[in-house]
């Protein structure tokens, strides 16, 4: 993996925008002093998004832009709890107006819960800077137009792949994040840059209908959005491949799963299992087992939001913690959860860099970035050879997790079938995985030294969506299908 270069003219435009928002957020400076008058600590974040989205199809265009939303939320712990506000209004005024009445309010509160928990806060470590996504090939800098005509001549091109196609759809998004996150420790400015890109075609033999689908994507910009001509191919003939296939009997499998399935299970089994919000309301098996074996010791995993154009990637999480990997689980054993700043707090435990917010108008909880895990030592070529009678899982459509009961279901869309290390051309679908997570990952018997991120969204509490990435090489295990 390399790291975007930025150009001469690309970093002068990240610099003006630095210094503008400081120059517009200086104040929020003043704003936490004020506010630390009246409690032991407060912070502000200031959050926007802007972004522009395609769906190309037969007979449609749809072009969409993100409406730009800029707002604020400033946080107060008293010593006992932790209270917050959220404005869309950023007018010095109105925030002082608004930092006043929380400060006021959780300082009231306090004297009233004396005898409460302490809660104690520490800002970190100083840090004055300012961040932004590398790219190559800026999205904003490119017109409408231009990627209309680009990405409808991508779709075309998938289209007249093959007579059999009779649909393809395309759909497009590149988004800006402006972030700004002040205590009296910090004063940090941040600007990400996603892009996705999703392309789908449908065949028919005149009886019957299949479909599959690509997608890429990650922070950076329109150099991340390179399908080739063989990977077009590729997806056309996996999609007429599966005119030809067949149900699968139900039964426990040896398997191989491709990065998109590795990344899944990474995200649900122990991804939502050890988010640490969940382990202070009791939802999450995994607080009884940090330190113990819950897996294959060829079992790593990660959650790392510095990951070069990971869709998750980040570099500082929405409450001032500057981002770093967090090992979940090393060598099978549980090492530790992901916190937020709340739970981090009240669980006594070191913070992670996972405290993140939908938006300024919601809260931040323990959410994942970029989840997966780490790369082995065989070839993906050695564990497909190792399967005497066992399945290639391809292509997954969805995943959940019960964290308390440590169940787990993960779709994927097809599978291949291999008979003495061979493929033999049969082909699965749909797939439904269903398991014990420990089961599972005690099962891991090979590990590739293969590594692909995928890019998604993660949804928590009340249906908040973020970006997150999930991947890692190809896994050999056992799971229950049907």
């Amino acid at each position: 993996m390399t790291t975007p270069k930025t150009t001469t003219k690309q970093q002068s435009t990240v610099n003006a925008v630095s210094r503008a928002l400081r120059d517009q957020y200086g104040f929020l400076r003043e704003i936490v002093a004020e506010m630390e008058r009246s409690v032991p600590y407060a912070s502000a974040l200031v959050s926007g998004a802007d972004g522009v989205r395609l769906t190309l199809r037969d007979g449609e265009q749809q072009a969409s832009r993100r409406e730009p939303r800029h707002g604020i939320v400033l946080t107060a712990s008293n010593g006992a709890f932790i209270e917050e506000e959220a404005s869309s209004s950023t007018d010095p005024d109105d925030v002082r107006r608004v930092a006043r009445e929380l400060a006021g309010r959780a300082g009231t509160r306090a004297k009233a819960r004396a005898n409460g928990t302490a809660l104690q806060i520490d800002p970190g470590d100083p840090l004055d800077a300012d961040f932004a996504t590398a790219i190559e090939q800026d999205p904003a800098a490119v017109p409408l137009a231009d990627k209309l005509a680009r990405y409808e001549a991508l779709r075309q091109k998938a289209r007249g792949l093959d007579a059999r196609i009779v649909q393809a759809m395309l759909r497009y998004a590149d988004g800006s994040e402006l972030k700004i996150f002040v205590n009296r420790a910090k004063f940090v400015t941040e600007v990400l840059r996603r892009v996705d890109l999703f392309v789908q075609i449908i065949v028919s033999d005149g009886t019957q209908r299949r479909y599959d689908w690509r997608r890429i994507g990650g922070t950076g910009g329109l150099e991340l959005l390179e399908l080739s001509d063989a990977d077009l191919e590729d997806l056309r003939d996996t999609t007429v491949a599966l005119l030809t296939s067949r149900t699968v009997a139900p039964g426990v499998y040896d398997v191989v799963t491709d990065p998109g399935v590795t990344g899944v299970l990474a995200h649900e089994a122990f991804g939502h299992g050890v988010e640490t919000d969940m382990f202070l309301k009791h939802r999450a098996r995994g607080a009884e087992y940090v330190g113990k074996q819950v897996g294959s010791p060829l079992v790593t995993i990660m959650d790392d939001p510095t990951v070069p154009h990971g869709y998750g990637s980040y570099f500082v999480d929405d409450e001032g913690q500057p981002a770093t990997p967090t090992c979940i689980i090393k060598d099978g054993i549980l090492q530790r959860g992901l916190t937020d700043l709340n739970s981090a707090m009240r669980l006594g435990i070191p913070r992670s860099a996972n405290g993140r917010r939908e938006s300024f108008e919601r809260k931040a909880y323990a959410r994942m970035s970029n989840t997966f895990f780490v790369l082995g030592t065989h070839t993906p070529e050695q564990l497909l050879e190792s399967l005497d009678n066992g399945l290639l899982l391809c292509q997954v459509s969805s995943g959940m997790e019960d964290p308390k009961g440590w169940g787990i279901q993960i779709s994927t869309h097809y599978a291949r079938e291999y008979r003495g290390g061979k493929p033999t051309g049969v082909i699965y679908s749909p797939i439904s995985i269903t398991g014990y997570v420990p089961d599972l990952l005690h099962d891991v018997s090979m590990v590739a030294n293969d590594f692909h991120l995928h890019p998604g969204g993660c949804g928590k509490g009340w249906k908040e969506y973020i970006s997150v990435g999930d991947g890692g090489p190809h896994l050999r295990t056992r799971v229950r299908i049907g």
